[in-house]
């Protein structure tokens, strides 16, 4: 049997230079302001505080894929693959631009000699203007089975939560119709995992009702014509835990796994009891232990060039036959 470690983690606003030639104008534009002082030295700091991160997961070895997202464009993703050389792997990067106004998209890095790209797909998930996609990329193991990843970054709650609360229902009613187009093409046992930063806790209604979420594992393996996805950072969110905190703990990035990989009997089977928030301590402050964000000079308050993101990194383990 082969096991995977599969990572998530929303690398807070890695941006290249403040000047960068490959940004379009209007990008350029509106970005001006906030990326003041977002030089290449302030980069490359950036780079070395996420890589050393990535460096500690799956026990030093790192993941074998990682799926992020807060990044401009693939160029500053393969800039921090050069970070990495220490793990000795073949990293690639799959990653579709996107409409959102701040140019910030979703990627996935993935082992070459674990994994193929076989299709991607992106979907835009629209309100009154464009927001993020929806971005799945179809990958086949060394087995030839399928292995789906679908990554998520749903609209922020800024300025209220109820606000902004339909944009998320939006988003993971988009999500659920999603899943059942993938089920009818592929089938109901395709091994299929979902994971983002949601901007929404395990229980908010946007999962419990819309995403077809639950942390009831059984209820996912006798749904027949639902597509109901078995949260895997439910329970860790239950014992207190969060992915980012604002005066307290929130579990906004999560993975999920919907019923063909929940069965012992699957060819590719999710390991619920490795689910976990990589809260390394050395990435931690304050009383909470919150993430130690990096945060931009433009913004004094927030600025650590010691810090990381303010999000921690989630991760599982997937097993195959």
């Amino acid at each position: 049997m082969d096991t995977y470690h599969i990572g998530w983690w929303n690398l807070e606003n890695l941006f290249e230079i403040e000047d960068a030639p490959t940004r379009p104008e209007w990008l350029q534009n509106y970005l001006k302001r906030e990326l003041k002082g977002w030089t290449a030295a302030v980069l490359d700091k950036k780079l070395t505080q996420l890589s050393h991160v990535i460096l500690q997961m799956n026990d030093g070895l790192g993941p074998d894929i990682l799926g992020v997202c807060e990044v401009e464009n693939k160029n500053v993703v393969e800039q921090l693959l050069l970070k990495l050389g220490g793990l000795n792997r073949d990293y690639a990067v799959a990653l579709e631009e996107g409409e959102d106004k701040r140019g910030i998209d979703i990627a996935f890095i993935y082992d070459k000699n674990k994994f193929t790209e076989h299709e991607r797909f992106s979907y835009l998930v629209t309100k009154r203007t464009a927001t993020r996609d929806i971005f799945q990329v179809n990958f086949k193991t060394n087995q030839n089975r399928d292995l789906i990843l679908i990554g998520n970054h749903w609209p922020a709650r800024m300025p209220s939560v109820y606000e902004t609360e339909p944009y998320r229902i939006i988003a993971a009613e988009t999500l659920s119709y999603w899943i059942s187009r993938i089920h009818e093409i592929k089938g109901k046992d395709v091994a299929l995992m979902i994971m983002g930063d949601f901007n929404d806790d395990p229980f908010n209604r946007s999962f419990t009702d819309y995403a077809l979420s639950t942390n009831n594992r059984q209820k996912v393996m006798n749904a027949r014509t639902s597509p109901w996805l078995f949260n895997l950072m439910a329970a860790r969110f239950g014992e207190g835990l969060g992915s980012v905190y604002y005066s307290g703990p929130f579990m906004f990035d999560q993975v999920l796994a919907n019923r063909g990989m929940t069965k012992s009997t699957a060819d590719i089977t999710v390991l619920e009891e490795t689910a976990e928030v990589n809260n390394f301590d050395f990435m931690s402050k304050g009383s909470y232990g919150e993430p130690r964000r990096f945060g931009r000079p433009s913004s004094k308050s927030s600025y650590d060039p010691d810090g990381y993101s303010d999000h921690f990194p989630v991760s599982v383990k997937i097993r195959e036959k």
